[in-house]
């Protein structure tokens, strides 16, 4: 603590003239403490003529260099410009101070200015609750927004959904100048999310920072992930180095994530779920279990992608057999009507569809049989080479049922294919691609009865196995009449509520799991 006599010392000093600075360099002292005496009267001397009383220092203010500018700053204050694109404004008119002495005077100067922040909510407020017209609106924004973003900014705040007000109400209040932080606390949302709202508006504008609708095309409904999945699930796990029979959700994520398929397993299972097949049902209906299963399936891909003009190839199977009687469906029907199919009722015969589809024209050759054995396979070998007799080569593809493969139709393919058979009939070689075992989702033909039950035995009741056979031979007439007219569309159009394009594909899944 100071004595009475350096106190008045000090006092003396700058009563001479001397800065705080000098006397600090005189006595040693610190600027506070000169300060203190300086601030303090000496105990005793307050009637003493010969001492002075002490005169309380005051900073001499220096002339700030924004002076010049104030009236420029004040307006620019009110159109809420920032700092850094202030700064070079200045600069232009011959500014020559720093940065940081300009935002201290903005921020000196903003307070009186600067609406606070209850003003701020009960702004919003009133424009939430409809109590400001939009002219009123438009006079607060001045520039900041067209009259016609104001009226839909003020249609989304009055008639749409909470997303669409809490959107609309920021951008605003962004055009009034309130800063994120207030209308992020007035909406009771992050700062984050009012800042995403407001830089949406900058860079597309009013109209499309309202669009909530999804651009591109969700992962579930994309073809190429289904596609992708499905070339997979086909496949047996081994095949990926798991040592399992059957497919796991894990297992499947992860062989698709090594692929390059960044694909979550809720969009897996909703591909699954679409395309009519439950998981659980993987190791009977998706999954191949032939350990030859890429050997198969790469000498069908090649022969399909060489195939010359004088070649066909044909996927056949059966159809049945099935019951001629009343079957259940989808229907249209009125309110209040329940449509019933009894479970126990008398069938009216039932009957075999055995058919082979052309995939290089998309006709299809059948007929009606009684079982399912080689006989009838030999008998569809003399349909076909008779039917195609112009040309040079003709391919048979078709799962492995036991009849598919007997040694007695090999024996007759290998009679077929003699040259002085060929010569003497004029027949064309036949060739047999069969698919991999318990792989009926790769035979092109199943999609083609999927479609021709949905179209004809769904909801069906004849009153005779003929009926039915008349039914089914008429709709493959159509169809063969349709691709015939218009041949360039073969593959690409469904006719007949196809289960999926008519064409050989390994991610497709033809084989309907009801039928």
């Amino acid at each position: 603590m100071l004595k009475d006599k350096d106190r008045r010392e000090i006092q003396l000093l700058h009563c001479a003239g001397n800065s705080i600075r000098r006397i600090k360099q005189i006595t040693g002292r610190d600027r506070r403490t000169i300060r203190k005496a300086l601030d303090a009267p000496l105990s005793g001397t307050e009637n003493n003529r010969d001492h002075p009383e002490p005169v309380k220092l005051r900073r001499r203010g220096r002339r700030s260099p924004l002076e010049p500018f104030k009236e420029l700053l004040l307006t620019r204050i009110k159109q809420r410009i920032c700092t850094k694109q202030l700064l070079p404004e200045l600069r232009s008119q011959g500014f020559e101070g720093s940065m940081r002495s300009l935002q201290r005077f903005l921020r000196a100067n903003r307070a009186n200015i600067v609406t606070t922040a209850e003003q701020m909510r009960e702004w919003m407020h009133l424009v939430l609750q409809g109590a400001k017209t939009k002219s009123q609106i438009k006079e607060d924004l001045g520039n900041a927004l067209a009259e016609v973003d104001v009226a839909l900014l003020l249609k989304c705040i009055r008639t749409k959904p909470l997303k669409l007000r809490n959107r609309a109400l920021a951008l605003l209040a962004h055009g009034k100048g309130i800063t994120p932080g207030h209308i992020a606390s007035f909406l009771c949302v992050t700062r984050q999310t009012t800042r995403r709202y407001i830089s949406e508006f900058k860079k597309v504008g009013v109209r499309y920072a309202l669009d909530l609708s999804r651009k591109e095309v969700k992962k579930a409904e994309d073809p190429n992930y289904a596609a992708a999945v499905f070339k997979t699930l086909h496949c047996p796990p081994s095949s990926f180095g798991f040592n399992r029979t059957t497919w796991r959700m894990d297992d499947l994520h992860a062989t698709l994530l090594s692929q390059g398929h960044k694909i979550s397993r809720a969009a897996i299972r909703k591909i699954i779920k679409t395309a009519g097949y439950r998981f659980r049902k993987a190791k009977k209906v998706l999954t191949s279990t032939d350990p030859d299963y890429r050997q198969k399936l790469q000498k069908i891909t090649s022969v399909l992608a060489n195939l010359k003009p004088d070649e066909k190839f044909f996927s056949i199977d059966e159809f049945g057999p099935f019951a001629v009687k009343l079957q259940g469906g989808r229907a249209l029907v009125k309110p209040g009507e329940q449509r019933t199919v009894p479970i126990r009722q008398k069938s009216k015969g039932s009957l075999i569809a055995t058919a082979a589809l052309e995939l290089s024209t998309n006709q299809i050759s059948h007929f009606f049989s009684e079982k399912k054995n080689t006989d009838e396979m030999i008998r569809m070998l003399e349909l076909l080479i008779k039917q195609y007799r112009d040309e040079k080569r003709i391919f048979f593809s078709w799962d492995a049922a036991s009849w598919h493969a007997s040694k007695r139709f090999y024996r007759h393919v290998g009679d077929v294919n003699e040259p002085e058979y060929r010569e003497k009939h004029g027949t064309p070689a036949v060739e047999l691609a069969p698919l991999p075992a318990c792989a009926q989702f790769l035979n092109v033909i199943e999609s083609v009865f999927s479609g021709m039950a949905r179209a004809i035995i769904h909801n069906s009741n004849y009153a005779s196995v003929e009926a039915a056979k008349t039914a089914i031979s008429r709709h493959f007439s159509e169809r063969n009449q349709h691709f015939k007219t218009y041949p360039h569309r073969a593959g690409n159009k469904i006719w007949g509520k196809e289960r999926v394009e008519p064409s050989f594909n390994e991610s497709n899944n033809c084989k309907d799991p009801r039928w």
